[in-house]
């Protein structure tokens, strides 16, 4: 004879959604403008971005540059012409990099 306890499901109903990951629109206006931003120069980086309370500023502008790849198509990405779109994982560890900065010039963009 088995004594141990059997497990009993008790939940009812569908299993819980995942979680639901944060979308463009979810962003304040200087963020979107950042990861828009960013789609646009595809290749390259951002020099002089200044950031207070963890959101972007655009004034002073800061430097762009964007990286030619000669050897490869440089097509716009899928998702620059949508409306809203879920953010991807390097987008929200960006935006938790501003986050945590507060005031300055994030490290690498100086």
């Amino acid at each position: 004879m088995n004594s141990a306890p059997s497990a009993t499901n008790t939940h009812k109903g569908p299993p819980p959604a995942a979680p639901k990951l944060p979308r463009l629109r979810d962003l304040s206006g200087p963020r979107q403008a950042l990861l828009r931003l960013f789609q646009t120069i595809n290749f390259g980086h951002v020099d002089g971005l200044e950031v207070r309370g963890g959101e972007p500023v655009f004034n002073p502008a800061p430097l762009v540059f964007i990286e030619l790849k000669l050897d490869a198509e440089d097509g716009r990405r899928e998702e620059h012409d949508l409306g809203n779109f879920d953010l991807r994982v390097e987008a929200l560890r960006l935006l938790a990099e501003l986050d945590g900065l507060g005031d300055g010039i994030p490290p690498g963009a100086g």
